[in-house]
């Protein structure tokens, strides 16, 4: 296996992807297992680079397993994820792309909108895999009707907590909002040195499962145009809730107003908060950073308003096929290797998020570690996807939900009118062509 490693380039503009246009790729949804047909060919992979720390040797297995079924060698070039958009833009507009790529999963509707994809629908279709793929991790690689990203792996947020805390005060894990509130309290006045309660004010993806617990939506779409629901009277409960664990019930700290997510994971790891929203790839970082919360830290899934499970976003990858592959079966056959069974499994295993096949996921759930088994249940069962539309992008890069957080918690707007200037600036960047 041939592998390389991109430096940093500039990129185009997202306009110029959409004045692109890319030929399609040929074949069937067959696959391609004749050895025959394939020996002398190379089959060209973009891979970000960092996700999983052993990549280089999980990529020789791949390399050699992908020869013997098709006679086809890869060439796997690593790509800095900060690099990569730029890359993927500047190949899809000048026709340069490679066959196979790794995608994050907020990206493929905006590739594929540009005409740089190709649909895989069928070649799911055919392989007998429709049903077994994680609902949210399926929705974000779909435009149109059409499958454009072949779920890989992804990872979800859920409710972390101090388990020893919860413990000495005789706490169970929240089932509900009026738990977490009354686990803050009694965190509050038994150890008025913790945040009982941590709410960041730059964190986007920790906001939207309030929303959602309460009832609400982020955005929704008819006869084309886009209408963000933030500032909807359920939407608005949601707000309320979060940001009033900081504003009104003192869980959280003043300095937390400009918190990302990697700051409420340090002060996790340094033992200053009690509870908080976390990924599923965080607990190993924990524990890392600080082996004496080993036995101290526990997960459940985030609970909705009234019980249940409320919905988080899934944040991961697909496998992509451009547009302009010569090879759309043997790069099916690849994208079919890495995304399910033995392959699938261990990259998993290694990177410590979660495969995109729910068959694969189920069998983490019945693990009894209090630490993947409810990030693999939120995974399964509560798993969402943001607004699929290649706009959304602009709102992300806006920082629309940031900003309306932080107005909130700074006092600058009260809840309603903060989420209804950000459900006006969303509105309009979603309907912008």
């Amino acid at each position: 296996m041939k592998k390389k490693r991109f430096l940093p380039i500039i990129g185009l503009s997202v306009a110029a992807l959409a004045l692109t246009s890319c030929s399609g790729g040929s074949g069937s949804a067959s696959g391609s297992d004749d050895k025959a047909d394939n020996s002398g060919e190379t089959l060209k992979v973009w891979i970000m680079e960092g996700t999983n720390p052993d990549s280089s040797a999980f990529f020789d297995e791949v390399s050699d397993a992908f020869t013997e079924k098709t006679g086809a060698k890869l060439d796997v070039e690593f790509v800095q994820w900060a690099d990569a958009h730029d890359r993927f833009v500047t190949s899809i507009a000048g026709g340069t792309t490679p066959d196979v790529a790794e995608t994050g999963n907020t990206w493929t509707a905006e590739f594929a909108d540009a005409g740089g994809l190709l649909p895989i629908t069928d070649y799911i279709k055919k392989s007998g895999l429709e049903d077994d793929l994680v609902e949210g991790l399926k929705a974000s690689g779909e435009l149109d009707g059409e499958q454009y990203g072949m779920p890989w792996y992804a990872g979800v947020r859920a409710l972390i907590y101090r388990a020893d805390i919860f413990k000495e005060l005789g706490l169970e894990a929240p089932q509900n909002w009026d738990d977490i509130v009354t686990a803050g309290e009694a965190i509050k006045k038994a150890h008025p040195e913790m945040i009982p309660f941590a709410v960041p004010g730059d964190a986007e993806m920790s906001v939207y499962p309030w929303v959602w617990g309460a009832g609400g939506e982020v955005a929704t779409e008819k006869d084309g145009t886009w209408t963000s629901e933030l500032d909807s009277a359920k939407s608005v409960e949601g707000l309320e809730f979060i940001t009033g664990l900081a504003t009104e019930k003192g869980f959280s700290s003043a300095g937390a107003t400009t918190w990302k997510e990697t700051d409420v994971l340090d002060n996790f790891s340094q033992g200053k908060v009690a509870m908080a929203l976390q990924g599923s790839w965080t607990p190993a970082t924990i524990k890392a950073n600080a082996p004496e919360m080993a036995d101290k830290l526990a997960a459940t899934t985030i609970p909705a308003k009234d019980g249940g499970i409320a919905k988080s976003v899934l944040g991961g990858s697909h496998l992509s096929i451009f547009a302009n592959t010569k090879k759309a079966d043997l790069a099916w056959d690849f994208v079919e290797l890495m995304s399910t069974g033995e392959f699938a499994e261990k990259w998993a295993e290694q990177s410590g998020y979660f495969s995109g096949q729910k068959s694969l996921v189920e069998k983490t759930i019945q693990s009894t570690d209090p630490l993947v088994a409810p990030f693999a249940k939120q995974f399964v069962e509560g798993g969402a996807a943001l607004p699929v539309t290649p706009q959304f992008g602009a709102v992300q890069a806006k920082k629309t939900t940031p900003a309306m957080m932080q107005s909130i918690l700074s006092g600058q707007k009260d809840v309603k009118t903060a989420a209804k200037d950000a459900a006006a600036e969303m509105t309009d960047l979603l309907n912008k062509k």
